[in-house]
């Protein structure tokens, strides 16, 4: 069986195709500034982006009608457990309305749904950012009326968690787990036999700074910036995320250059790096705090978990905590299609968005 699977991000679109288990093709489309400056939508996107899908596939001369499954990314919607969704039209109604948010993530199960049903078929997305395994207790803010809401990297922290249940001969469900994925957003989740129980929102302002998030601010210091009358709410939100981090400190979201800054002995460059790593380590360890003593292993995961100059500083902070794992990169081309093989071979149940 071959499966289609597509994650689109914020400047490219990343397409594979599997045949049952094992990668055929892949590729990372990048799509210019020039290109994207074009659409004042996100969702006005998806001729674009479904063409370069369509000509990656006819490179690679492999036809739409012979794909059996079709999936893409989940994006911003309302809460959902962890599991595959047929992408129907109340999910398309919320993501092409960006009724949650707007994020490139949308495009993920837009993609998929019109792909398929070119050719008669289903589009699928899995674990999408939404997934909602929270404790009562911690959604519980501090605030009544705000609660504190999971936005995170579901599909990527639920696979390496996996694999590493795997690689041990456990299951995911007997494990208590602590993964942190370390991207251009952070977020640190407590997996509780095979729940997710607490975990920081990683786009709306929660948790370390990232790259290019704020993470949680001083709340006081967050409503004077807010009522000074410098910034419109829409760049408020852009503030938090996408010009927050390491953007807003050192103008660049990119951790290498900041490593070679530091190399060139740019002292301030080496202070916020710094200072992002000691965030994320207190993150990790005020989740230990709560495990009392019942942890498995911390899994280090993420593009930024490649990056020695965040790695290393992190590993001496928490590798007393107990076992530390490291799964670089992203695992999500691979996760979609496994929860893809999954239902088509009947090894998993079907959840409807509703």
């Amino acid at each position: 069986m071959k499966i289609l699977v597509v994650n689109p991000g914020s400047t490219s679109t990343k397409v594979a195709v599997f045949e049952n288990l094992d990668l055929l093709v892949e590729t990372t489309i990048r799509h210019t500034s020039k290109v994207l400056n074009r659409y004042d939508d996100l969702v006005d996107q998806i001729r674009m982006r479904k063409k370069v899908v369509l000509d990656f596939l006819k490179k690679n001369k492999i036809e739409l009608a012979e794909i059996e499954g079709f999936i893409g990314r989940g994006g911003l919607m309302k809460p959902v457990k962890s599991g595959i969704y047929h992408v129907n039209k109340k999910m398309r109604n919320d993501l092409e309305t960006n009724k949650y948010g707007e994020h490139a993530s949308n495009l993920g199960g837009l993609l998929v749904h019109e792909l398929a049903e070119s050719v008669n078929k289903k589009g699928y997305i899995a674990d999408p950012v939404v997934v909602d395994e929270m404790s009562s207790v911690a959604k519980i803010s501090g605030l009544n009326g705000i609660s504190r809401r999971p936005l995170w990297h579901a599909l990527n922290q639920k696979a390496v968690a996996k694999k590493y249940a795997k690689k041990i001969g456990e299951n995911y469900e007997d494990l208590n787990l602590i993964v942190a994925h370390l991207g251009g957003g952070i977020s640190v989740g407590l997996h509780k036999l095979g729940r997710v129980t607490d975990v920081n929102n990683a786009l709306d302002g929660d948790g370390p700074f990232s790259p290019e998030r704020t993470g949680g601010l001083p709340v006081a210091s967050v409503y004077e910036l807010a009522f000074s009358g410098q910034y419109t709410e829409t760049q408020l939100r852009k503030l938090n995320h996408g010009f927050g981090g390491l953007v807003s400190y050192l103008n660049t979201n990119d951790a290498e250059k900041v490593a070679e800054m530091i190399s060139e002995g740019h002292v301030f460059a080496k202070r916020v790096l710094k200072a992002m790593v000691y965030q994320i380590a207190k993150e990790i360890g005020s989740l230990c705090g709560v495990t009392r003593g019942n942890l498995d292993a911390i899994i280090i995961t993420g593009g930024l978990a490649y990056n020695q100059a965040v790695l290393q500083p992190l590993l001496d902070y928490i590798d007393h905590l107990g076992e530390v794992v490291v799964y670089p990169g992203e695992d999500e081309l691979e996760a979609l299609n496994f929860n893809m093989y999954q239902l088509l071979t009947n090894q998993t149940t079907l959840k409807k968005y509703t």
